[in-house]
């Protein structure tokens, strides 16, 4: 079926105003009376507080407040396990933890106030590996971590913040049908999110006592829910007011600074606009999760995977506050499983407490550590086999009828399809030069749930205003849900305009995440639209006159006392038969000299369901191979002892362009998806498969397995002497 404006590429409509500044983003937010609030932070990875003079901080000018736990009612916060308190009050668990909070008339005196404020502490054992945490004897970080509220039941150790398993069939006996067991163990590294704007938020409260919020948060009507619990406040008196957000990539869902910027204005009469520095985010953000993750793999003969066990060790740090799902756990360990059918299988993943900065969601929370595990594995099960890499995957890839482990049902399974057109895309069994190898990973995300609502407004000039209170990440959003709503009511583009509304205007949104908006917020809009084109029809045969302008027919309507308009709530409870696939090939060369690898090229096939933006379309795959290269090559906030040593985005090191190899995307386009027109997910297909390619391929090229990223070229060199069994060199031969 052809499509008027769905499937065009049309450009983002939001781009002038972002580049030149005019974007009001949440930071820029500016009231009468604003004042500033920084916090202090704890130097120490776990410490008793024992005294906090914050006298000469009050006494300097320009200081309006200064807050510490005693000034506070005492309440713990987070999105579904409530454990983090709003400024440490007993001890401290990691360094950066908030003890203390300061209102001031600009950011420079709140910062020379912090520096005013005297903290006695007195150091605790601490632990920071997940493997040492849950040893008999490990320091404990949380008394009673059962009585959280939100806490999970299962504790196996009191460091354990929450397990969740994955069960097909009976491990142990899939293990003796086994003709081979194959077993390795696999590590991945600290990872922020890496977006450009921090968290940012104002809190003003009104004269009635109502409390406005500007936030960086993806998910406002949540963000009220959190706040009225963290402030005991009626959800009615909190109104959260929609900016652009700059970048999300996982990490903008909690309320942060928000309670704390709340009773700062409390404190002062005054608005307060709180702003993370960038050395903040990095030392108490909420970044990717760390991993231990180790996998038993059985299998027959023919090289069919008969069984598997994985036992998954995700470093979560201090806190669980940082996680929405109710399992406290991250959702992507299902991922043990792959994209292969196994019919005896064990998945168990453990979240951990350790004195490091507390981890949340990133962009495929749980999958890309679970995903580099996996598929590093399947190729060294290859290579034992003497099985080419991409047989032994064609030999075990899910088919239609399969479940998963999660006990999803799956039709419509286009594995095998995506796989070929990744291998022939790539040139996968041409021949290769010295130093040259190839890998191949993949895997499969399902299309996000969630429940959203959009309003359709036929305006008396003739155009269209939808209504979503939605925030835009930087990802083109709202552009998709205007030609969704264009296309139904057969308007040019430009005669769809997008109001983002504010709590008060729509009773609940499950908001941004989770690769959710294109089916939620498109589906609401699209059916809405529909509503509205009823709507319009009926006016028209009121009217006698069917060919009217929409602009006559509003006006009529408005004369008789009709407005035209349509809302449409949608709720998808739970995931679909459909899920979306992705294969890659990765072409590198390796210097043998110093181990630098250098990606030559980069193939990536997508099972997609109707591409309603084929530019933003793309611009999600290749931000996330973007970010996929980044997180196999380089990028890591090193900590030593619970402390951060990588205080800039520029010390993680994100890639830059000139990282970034010829990329060749493959499109299996199958409209079968449950978004509007059909549509399917894109926003998390891309990143997770691209590590393990790349190990992979590195492996392929000089026979070193890099079993822990980043995959660095000081790993791959001592990787290679090790297996050239030649002694290491000294760190003088090392420095020449």
């Amino acid at each position: 079926m052809a499509h008027r404006v769905v499937g065009k590429p049309i450009g983002r409509l939001d781009g002038i105003e972002k580049v030149s500044g005019e974007a009001r983003y949440s930071g820029d937010v500016t009231l009468p009376g604003l004042v500033w609030g920084k916090t202090l932070r704890s130097p120490l990875p776990h410490a008793r507080i024992l005294r906090i003079d914050t006298s000469r901080a009050k006494a300097l000018a320009g200081v309006l407040a200064v807050l510490t736990a005693q000034d506070l009612p005492n309440i713990l916060v987070g999105r579904r396990m409530f454990d983090m308190p709003l400024l440490a009050r007993d001890r401290v668990r990691f360094i950066g933890e908030r003890v203390a909070a300061v209102a001031a008339l600009d950011p420079d005196i709140a910062e020379e106030a912090l520096a005013l404020i005297d903290v006695e502490y007195e150091d605790l054992p601490a632990v920071f590996d997940p493997v040492e945490a849950i040893k008999v004897g490990a320091p404990v970080l949380h008394d009673d971590p059962g009585a959280y509220e939100g806490a999970p039941p299962e504790r196996p150790h009191p460091n354990v913040q929450s397990v969740l398993r994955f069960k097909l069939g009976d491990v142990e006996a899939g293990f003796r049908e086994a003709d081979r067991v194959f077993e390795h163990t696999f590590r991945t590294q600290l990872a922020h999110q890496g977006y450009l704007e921090p968290h940012a938020g104002v809190v003003a409260i009104d004269e009635d006592g109502r409390v406005q919020v500007w936030a960086s948060n993806k998910m406002p009507f949540r963000l009220k829910e959190l706040l009225s619990l963290a402030l005991q406040l009626p959800p009615a008196q909190i109104r959260v007011n929609l900016t652009p957000i700059g970048g999300d990539f996982g990490g903008k869902g909690s309320v942060m600074d928000l309670p704390l910027a709340y009773h700062l204005a409390r404190a002062t009469g005054r608005p307060v606009k709180m702003i993370m520095r960038y050395t903040e985010e990095l030392m108490a953000g909420n970044p990717r999760h760390p991993a231990v993750i180790t996998l038993r793999t059985g299998v027959d003969k023919d090289g069919r995977i008969v069984a598997r066990r994985v036992r998954a060790l995700f470093n979560s740090g201090a806190y669980a506050a940082f996680k929405p799902a109710p399992s406290v756990n991250l959702g992507g360990a299902g991922m043990g499983a792959g994209v292969y059918r196994i019919p005896h299988l064990l998945i168990e993943s453990f979240c951990v407490y350790s004195n490091n900065i507390p981890c949340g969601h990133a962009r495929s929370p749980g999958e890309p550590q679970m995903v580099f595990a996996g598929e590093s594995h399947m190729d060294m099960i290859a290579r034992e086999l003497s099985l080419d890499p991409a047989e032994l995957r064609r030999r075990n890839l899910l088919r239609d009828g399969d479940v998963l482990a999660n006990g999803h049902h799956l039709e419509h399974v286009r594995a095998g399809d995506t796989l070929e057109a990744a291998l022939k895309a790539s040139n996968w069994s041409e021949p290769k030069g010295p130093w040259i190898g190839r890998g191949a990973a993949m895997t499969h995300r399902h299309i996000g749930v969630g429940f959203t609502n959009a309003r359709v407004r036929l305006e008396t000039d003739g155009t269209v205003t939808l209504s979503v209170a939605l925030p835009d990440t930087g990802t083109g959003a709202h552009l998709v849900l205007r030609q969704v709503v264009a296309e139904v009511l057969g308007l040019p583009l430009d005669e769809v305009e997008i109001e983002v509304v504010t709590t008060d205007d729509f009773t609940t949104d499950s908001g941004v995440g989770g690769s959710r908006v294109t089916h939620t917020g498109g589906r609401a809009a699209y059916h809405a639209a529909e509503n509205l084109r009823e709507q319009i029809g009926a006016e028209a045969a009121r009217l006698g006159a069917p060919a009217t302008s929409l602009a006559a027919i509003a006006q009529a309507a408005a004369r008789a006392g009709r407005t035209l308009e349509a809302t449409h709530f949608y709720d998808a409870k739970a995931h679909g038969t459909v899920t979306s696939f992705t294969a890659q090939v990765a072409e590198v060369s390796v210097d043998p000299q110093t181990g630098q690898v250098t990606v030559r090229r980069f193939t990536t096939a997508h099972d997609v369901g109707t591409i309603i933006n084929p530019i933003g379309h793309q611009g999600q795959i290749e931000g996330g191979f973007v970010q996929g290269l980044g997180y196999a090559l380089m990028e890591e906030v090193k900590t030593e002892d619970g402390r951060i040593s990588t205080l800039s985005l520029g010390d993680v090191k994100l890639p830059t362009i000139q990282d970034i190899p010829p990329l060749t995307t493959v499109i299996l386009e199958d409209p079968v998806g449950p978004g509007p027109f059909n549509a399917k997910a894109i926003g998390e297909g891309s990143i997770s498969a691209v590590a393990p390619a790349i190990a992979n391929a590195v492996a392929d090229a000089c026979g070193a397995r890099i079993l822990d990223l980043p995959i660095t070229a000081e790993k791959v060199y001592f990787a290679l002497r090790a297996k050239a069994k030649a002694p290491a060199p000294s760190l003088k031969e090392r420095r020449s």
